[in-house]
């Protein structure tokens, strides 16, 4: 998938204030309206500036793409990195888009960024639209629950008619066992209401960091554990590090590397809790010195083993 440089598109800088870009809209759908425009390509071109204009007339969106397309090029290959958008506050709580966007465009706006709820403004006493956004906590928030300052980004429009993201500094409970994918609702945080409607809400998507030992999947938490190749073969007990403490695990004999362990409810808190499955992996001693190397020659000689024989070769 190639990237698209909206502002090329549009054929606007990058620092365009939003008025430049709704007039450069107006003049650029004049001129390829399929019914009116005798360009070659019309219908292809006017679609392409709709979506440019649908990226960049957003504050939130046009914030959203500067960051996300500060390190690339037109036609260059892209794919969204991973949590791009944490931190970004959005209008709506996901209402799907019609789907006639670009797959580039739905890569990294989804359809759940399409509506912006424009016609909140059809009556003087109105509830204020629920936003939402997408925030990382830690594992370890998640098994004993905490409270954590979090700093979304806010696209605003400035007095000179730029796009700024100001930063909103918010004190949020973390329930526990909370896991990635779920929704933490802060009550009247979304969008003001109009005369006497009531605020909005704001819907924190929650995702787990990446954890230097474990990895979550639900409730469920998994370690990959090295081991020794004796302690797989005889069996050993060994202490195991979880998110709660280290334990005794006892390795049974005759383990193999990948041999699943399922220490229940260890996982992350709930009801039930979730289960930590400890994943074996065969750590061999280095051949670092020429007692070592005399040990593997030993086992080499009296250990019929061949580590292929299941390959066919």
């Amino acid at each position: 998938m190639e990237f698209k440089d909206y502002y090329q598109v549009m054929g606007v800088k990058r620092d365009a204030t939003q008025d430049q870009i709704k007039r450069a809209y107006r003049q650029l759908a004049r001129k390829f309206h399929p019914d009116v425009s005798k360009e070659a390509h019309a219908e292809a071109r006017f679609k392409e500036v709709g979506e440019a204009y649908e990226a960049l007339k957003d504050p939130e969106k046009r914030a959203a793409y500067d960051q996300l397309g500060a390190n690339y090029k037109a036609g260059q290959e892209f794919r969204p990195p991973p949590d791009w958008d944490d931190g970004f506050e959005f209008r709506g709580r996901g209402d799907s888009g019609d789907g006639t966007h670009s797959d580039f465009f739905e890569s990294i706006f989804g359809r759940a960024h399409a509506g912006t709820g424009q016609d909140r403004h059809r009556s003087f006493n109105m509830h204020g639209e629920d936003h939402h956004a997408k925030v990382q906590i830690d594992l370890a928030d998640s098994y004993t629950g905490s409270t954590r300052s979090i700093t979304l980004k806010v696209p605003q429009i400035d007095a000179q008619g730029h796009v700024v993201a100001k930063e909103r500094v918010l004190n949020v409970a973390i329930p526990k066992g909370i896991h990635s994918g779920q929704h933490i609702r802060l009550s009247g945080q979304g969008g003001p209401g109009i005369g006497e409607g009531k605020p909005g809400d704001l819907y924190l998507q929650v995702e787990l960091r990446p954890h230097r030992l474990y990895r979550a999947d639900g409730r469920d938490v998994y370690l990959d554990l090295p081991v020794a190749p004796w302690e797989a073969a005889l069996g050993a007990s060994v202490k195991a590090p979880t998110p709660e403490g280290s334990v005794d695990l006892k390795i049974p004999p005759k383990s193999r590397a990948g041999t699943k362990l399922r220490l229940k409810g260890r996982g992350l808190p709930g009801n039930p809790a979730g289960d930590l499955y400890v994943a074996l992996q065969i750590a061999l001693p280095p051949a670092d010195s020429v007692a070592a190397m005399s040990a593997y020659r030993k086992m080499a000689e009296e250990l019929p083993f061949d580590p292929r024989a299941e390959m066919g070769v």
